[in-house]
């Protein structure tokens, strides 16, 4: 069923902001107001004065009061975003050989990486079906665990607990940092990019790194391995410590990043944050769970994502009709990511008003029943 473009939602039941995505995500006006209020006082200035830097420690200084970083543990920015991480910790944090949690697109990725990896040996992948996650498996052989925290292309939310073995706990945080509660005792390394959560844009990393994956990154910097300039941790520490990236960053997705991070710490923090996606969450799945032509398509309730929730609906309902139909009235990016499903993925995220979501909702509503009339 292909979208139709005849049905007009009412403008009284539209969202005051019709993007629903799961990243890119709605950047707040306000956010994108005071950028142009900075004028030429900081976009087009050098990346190593103190104008930047003071918002590179910003950033820092907010992110270690969002999660209330221990002492030793290090908020450490790189270029490249998530994916380049990827790469910078086969290089970088993994000495050995790696164990890897996949149930999704964005969980396989980093087992691509290091599967190709000629210097690491080939790493342990416990899967599990789509819907779903595994749980790691502690083996003297490996040195890094590799958790995901939210699936970000299927809507699976993991609980987030250190593996009880020598080696690090690092976690794929890119969709759940800034959303989902987490402590920094459970983890060595909890990376993301901005364009989640924190409304920002892509092509930065945030790792935060604890004493121990500090250690490991010094130890194998000075081990002799080969490591291209771009993707060394260990220079990436040096210069956040310093306030500073290797190289040139995308000014405004600093300034979006640390904007938001101080937004969400005078809401309340953490604790804010995660408490807003999980209300839109709970409204969302909810109606789901009571329409006639919708399910949630994560069975397990203790599994469904607070910030990405994906919906199943049934036929004659169709994702293209749904989404194509929604897109024409100006709510968009609901798309799901797998097109061999019939569902929608929605994103609950902090800057998403509970009225947004009430009427998000209503608007879905009007819809299914202007197609099945």
């Amino acid at each position: 069923m292909p979208e139709d473009t005849s049905i007009r939602i009412p403008s009284g039941l539209l969202p005051s902001d019709g993007r629903f995505g799961c990243g890119p995500t709605r950047v707040r006006q306000s956010t994108l107001d005071h950028l142009a209020e900075s004028g030429s006082s900081y976009m087009g200035t050098s990346h190593r004065r103190p104008t930047v830097r003071r918002m590179v420690g910003r950033v820092r200084s907010g992110l270690t009061e969002l999660f209330g970083l221990p002492d030793g543990y290090e908020v450490v920015l790189g270029n490249g975003g998530a994916s380049a991480f990827w790469d910078a910790a086969a290089f970088g944090l993994i000495e050995r050989a790696s164990q890897h949690l996949r149930f999704g697109a964005f969980s396989s990725k980093f087992v691509g990486v290091v599967s190709g990896a000629p210097h690491l040996e080939a790493p342990d992948v416990i899967e599990s079906p789509l819907g779903t996650h595994p749980m790691p498996s502690p083996s003297d052989r490996i040195d890094l665990y590799a958790l995901t925290h939210n699936e970000t292309s299927t809507g699976v939310t993991m609980p987030l607990r250190r593996v009880e073995a020598d080696g690090l706990t690092v976690v794929d945080a890119t969709s759940a940092a800034g959303a989902i509660a987490v402590d920094p005792m459970q983890f060595d390394v909890y990376f993301f990019s901005p364009q989640k959560a924190f409304g920002a844009d892509g092509g930065l990393y945030v790792a935060l790194c604890s004493p121990r994956a500090l250690e490991r990154i010094d130890r194998i910097a000075a081990s002799g391995r080969w490591i291209p300039p771009f993707l060394s941790l260990s220079s990436a520490v040096a210069q956040s410590v310093k306030d500073q990236t290797y190289n040139t960053p995308a000014l405004a997705t600093l300034f979006m990043l640390a904007d938001t991070v101080e937004w969400m710490n005078g809401q309340g923090g953490l604790a804010w944050s995660s408490g807003r996606c999980a209300a839109n969450a709970a409204m969302l799945y909810g109606w789901a769970e009571q329409h006639p032509m919708a399910q949630p398509f994560v069975p397990d309730p203790s599994m469904r994502s607070p910030i990405g929730a994906t919906i199943d609906f049934r036929q004659p309902l169709t994702w293209a009709g749904l989404a194509g139909t929604l897109r024409a009235n100006g709510i968009v990016d609901t798309e799901p990511y797998h097109k061999d499903g019939n569902h929608l993925r929605i994103g609950l995220w902090p800057s998403i008003p509970h009225s947004d979501m009430e009427a998000f909702i209503a608007c879905l509503d009007y819809v299914i029943e202007a197609i099945l009339s």
